[in-house]
């Protein structure tokens, strides 16, 4: 079922998980791992011919689209609104050849000009809220938590709507995590009693470079970003979680499994607010909506960004040492590609350990794999022998963003504004953002707050214009923070990379702070850096051994992931040829070393000479890497319907 919400006069339309019919053929359920085992069509033309494969995809039978055969339309029924629907064409999986169109998503086919939705109605139903905040990360919670404490220490009745594209809350939330737990203290200062998950304060923080041999350790004196004391290694899921179970005490309405797709929408249901706090993390899809229509990022740098993979594991018990926090830089990266490791102890009644690598992706060669890299450093003699013996029983990725203050845009607008990771306040040095986001929330919720119970505001759905949200961060010590840091990860683009960084660090920040006069700027967006593959050499990486390094498919099936085979893919070319014509023939496809999760593919085709993009959209993990890298910016992420996705525990 389709579901809008209003935020002044923005809409926001909520895709919830049902069965939708299609256009041609009725999908089976199961996943097809090999050409033999791919589903065959349920329509009239009943096997005579085979869906092709993507990993657990499936597409149109196009024998029926040819003949015109579609199934009956379906009658759809949530909580007691009933729609009825035409048939859409749908597609999660495609290639990049001419015909038939392959992109049917209406960011690329606008409904107003798309005949499929000619004569589509809806009934329109309507409720009222003060507040909507979409996204149950740890901004939004942040904000939906303030807002309530706020209202019942002054007695105010405000009604919160938290809507979240998760299954449950923290399904999809990835991070380290090592947590400065001081936003979070202001937030809960009772959290000891209340039982949350902090189980693991920091007691050892190491730092290394690496050679392809060696670890040479480096010092971590104290006042480095790197510095962890006073911190928590935490299971970042299992923290918002609970705070999804503090907010919904206050009374915070919480409605997981519901993905916020659109900011515009005549059809569905529709919750009329006041303001909107847009809290959907690290590129969200609104967000790029937003910054087009409001002209926000008018101002400022490009966002750039980093890609983060992780996995949990479960390791010898006399290796295990709680509480230790582990960073190495180095191999088996070069000085010019930015990135990292790290390897964090955790004290959660067994002997788990989380591992992760993080590549930026302004890197410049082609025919990088950031997972590969990762599997790669896994067999380093430093890191290796903690691992040998250990099982592996989670993995997973996303993006983070790195552009830090000079990449901040403009955070309010008529109606709504922006928190957390979505604008991007992480501290690159210091590998956090989780503490800055909860902040920004609790920021947002007090200047919302503020306006929402000052005199003279009117009731109603006229959208308030938040500013005071933007000046009070400003004053706090997230911007504080965030200035003094600036400098370093632009630094890293100088002749010595990112032991240029480290030196710069050492002097400009350890000494003085962040208080040079000047303000370094990045390179551009990173989908501009790469370079043509004929000028770049190709990087062989060793195969997996099943023990310590594994392959993508193994690996992607630890995420949960899953999203239902009968939906609009999520994933949209803007041309269908650029992924062949342009990325293929200039870049050697990027797209199938950068994902995370073995969503592209180029594949022969099926006749005649050459290639095509496959895309496996029911793989992705929701990282949003192929919507920020893709050196044609051809690809745009847009979120499929709600529930899908992975299904972290604990990440």
């Amino acid at each position: 079922m389709k579901r809008d919400f209003e935020l002044r006069r923005l809409c926001i339309f909520v895709r919830n998980r049902i069965a939708v019919p299609t256009v041609g053929c009725w999908p089976r359920r199961g996943t097809a791992d090999s050409a033999s085992d791919a589903p065959f069509c349920a329509g009239p033309h009943k096997g005579r011919e085979k869906h092709s494969l993507a990993g657990a995809a499936v597409r149109a039978c196009q024998g029926c689209v040819r003949d015109g055969d579609v199934p009956p339309a379906a009658s759809l029924c949530l909580h007691a609104l009933r729609v009825k629907t035409k048939c859409l064409p749908l597609c999660p999986r495609w290639s990049s050849t001419s015909a038939p169109r392959i992109t049917t998503h209406y960011t690329v086919h606008p409904r107003d000009r798309d005949p499929r939705w000619e004569g589509v109605s809806m009934e329109r139903f309507a409720e009222e809220a003060d507040v909507v905040i979409v996204g149950a990360g740890p901004a939004g919670l942040s904000a939906a938590v303030r807002l309530k404490q706020l209202a019942a220490a002054q007695d105010k009745d405000i009604r919160v709507c938290l809507v979240e594209k998760a299954a449950q809350i923290g399904a999809h939330t990835l991070s380290g995590a090592c947590l400065d737990p001081g936003a979070f203290q202001e937030l809960f200062p009772d959290w000891k009693e209340k039982g949350a998950p902090l189980n693991t304060p920091v007691t050892e923080d190491r730092f290394g470079i690496l050679t392809e041999k060696h670890r040479i350790p480096v010092p971590i004196l104290p006042g480095l970003p790197m510095n962890n004391h006073g911190n928590y290694i935490v299971r970042l899921g299992h923290l918002v979680s609970w705070m999804g179970e503090q907010a919904e005490a206050l009374g915070v309405e919480v409605y997981p499994g519901y993905a916020a797709a659109e900011t515009t929408f005549e059809r569905g249901l529709e919750l009329h607010a006041k303001v909107t706090i847009f809290a959907e993390g690290c590129h969200g899809h609104l967000a790029k909506q937003l910054y087009k229509r409001f002209d926000l990022r008018a101002s400022c740098e490009p966002q750039t960004y980093g890609i983060g993979l992780k996995e949990l594991w479960i390791i010898d018990e006399k290796k295990w040492r709680p509480g230790r926090v582990d960073h190495t830089v180095g191999w088996p990266l070069d000085r010019h590609t930015y990135g990292g490791s790290f390897l964090y102890h955790l004290n959660e009644g067994e002997p788990l350990v989380a591992v992760g690598f993080v590549v930026g992706l302004d890197y410049q060669n082609p025919f990088l794999s950031p997972f590969r890299e990762f599997q790669r450093w896994k067999h380093h003699p430093s890191v290796r022998p903690t691992l040998e013996g250990g099982k592996r029983i989670a993995y997973g990725a996303r993006a983070l963003n790195e552009g830090g203050l000079q990449s901040i845009p403009k955070l309010t607008f008529p109606g709504g504004l922006l928190i957390g990771c979505s604008p991007g306040f992480m501290n690159v040095p210091k590998i956090k953002g989780t503490h800055t986001a909860m902040k920004s929330g609790a920021l947002a919720a007090e200047a919302v707050f503020s306006q929402l119970t000052r005199e003279g505001v009117q009731s109603g759905t006229k959208g308030l214009h938040v500013t005071e949200y933007e000046d009070n961060l400003k004053k706090s010590w997230v911007w504080k923070e965030l200035y003094s840091v600036r400098n370093i990860r632009p630094s890293c683009h100088g002749v010595l990379g990112v032991y240029g960084g480290m030196v710069y660090t050492g002097v400009f920040y350890w000494i003085f702070r962040g208080m040079e006069p000047w303000t370094l700027k990045h390179k551009g967006a990173d989908s501009e850096q790469l370079k043509p593959a004929k000028d770049c050499t190709p990087i062989e990486y060793p195969k997996p051994d099943g023990h310590i390094s594994f392959d993508l498919l193994s690996s992607v099936a630890l995420s949960g992931t899953n999203h239902e085979h009968d939906q609009p893919a999520h994933l949209t070319l803007k041309d269908d040829s650029v992924p062949v014509s342009r990325n293929l023939a200039v870049y050697d496809g990027p797209e199938q070393r950068f994902c995370p999760a073995g969503v592209y593919e180029f594949v022969p085709l099926e006749q005649g000479d050459g290639f095509r993009l496959q895309i496996n959209a029911q793989n992705c993990v929701h990282c949003k890497t192929c919507d920020i890298k893709d050196p044609s910016q051809n690809i745009n992420w847009v979120v499929p319907e709600g529930g899908g996705g992975p299904a972290y525990n604990g990440m």
